[in-house]
């Protein structure tokens, strides 16, 4: 069984389990959060619309971290213009604890 949730303007696809880093949620580490459910999958067949308007995807909060360095590097050639950033994209990671119908 797995379930298509959404987070942060992005889907991410899960099962029971699964560690999913997710966009930055304000929740501590140990809380209990829950996601909107845009499909489920089971052995029945898949389930949209309003056949999931009551399913709920619960998870724990495992960390909130940072995602590792990238390095932006802008600059316009004869000008001698050089911008150098770092940006590093915060993240939660959850476990996916339960998928209810």
């Amino acid at each position: 069984m797995y379930a298509i949730i959404e987070n942060g303007n992005k889907q991410y696809k899960v099962s029971e389990g699964d560690v999913v880093r997710v966009e930055k949620l304000k929740a501590e580490v140990g809380q209990e959060v829950s996601f909107n459910v845009l499909m489920v999958a089971d052995e029945n067949g898949v389930k949209v619309g309003s056949d999931v308007a009551n399913a709920k995807v619960t998870a724990t909060v495992e960390a909130q971290d940072k995602y590792r360095k990238i390095i932006v590097f802008k600059y316009k050639s004869k000008k001698n213009e050089r911008k150098k950033q770092g940006h590093r994209q915060p993240f939660t990671a959850v476990k996916i604890q339960a998928i209810s119908l």
